[in-house]
């Protein structure tokens, strides 16, 4: 598809008005973007649980207009998921690394974060990284070209090494998950 950006927005405009379905959506999301930016100076609560009650509306609405496809993405996304972690792409793993290297520098930089999860931060990141290094040496040195994935699959330690960082990285993401939920609900009931 060689389209020019002003032809991706044509594009986009002439589906917009298409349809009656597509007016209605787009009117129903333009005056919840208005309620909501009129809402940024009263901050009233009504108006904020009735924008998540519409959110949540749109969603349903698309559950049980578009049921099977929902059902298919969702079968595809499952499939993708499982695919990454058995058969993981060298692509995905440099951008978890870019990931954590701007979680680096926002821990570091940030005055929010509380004196214990920098620590924890920074330990896991620092794992993540020396994983990082060592899967790079190691493709060097064994002459792995990494585009190729039937060589990469064959070296049980750079597979290993992949797997063993995206499960740190998702115990990171999941010990993050229920630390701010903590923090959240200690400051919420204290």
């Amino acid at each position: 598809m060689n389209l020019s950006v002003v032809e991706k927005f044509g594009t986009i405009f002439r589906y917009i008005f298409s349809s009656f379905l597509s007016i209605e959506m787009f009117i129903l999301s333009l005056l919840l973007f208005l309620i909501l930016i009129a809402n940024l100076k009263r901050n009233n609560l009504l108006i904020q649980m009735i924008a998540i009650g519409i959110y949540i509306g749109f969603i349903i609405g698309i559950l049980i207009s578009y049921t099977t496809y929902v059902s298919t993405c969702v079968d595809s996304f499952m499939k993708e998921i499982l695919n990454y972690i058995y058969f993981p792409s060298t692509i995905v793993y440099f951008f978890i690394m870019a990931f954590v290297t701007v979680m680096i520098l926002w821990t570091l930089f940030s005055k929010k974060i509380p004196y214990f999860k920098k620590v924890v931060n920074y330990s896991f990141f620092s794992i993540l990284y020396f994983f990082f290094m060592a899967f790079i040496a190691l493709a060097a040195t064994d002459g792995v070209d990494l585009v190729d994935i039937t060589k990469l699959y064959q070296n049980e330690t750079i597979l290993c090494f992949v797997q063993i960082s995206n499960f740190i990285l998702l115990i990171w993401f999941l010990f993050t998950g229920f630390y701010w939920l903590y923090q959240y609900y200690r400051k919420k009931y204290d």
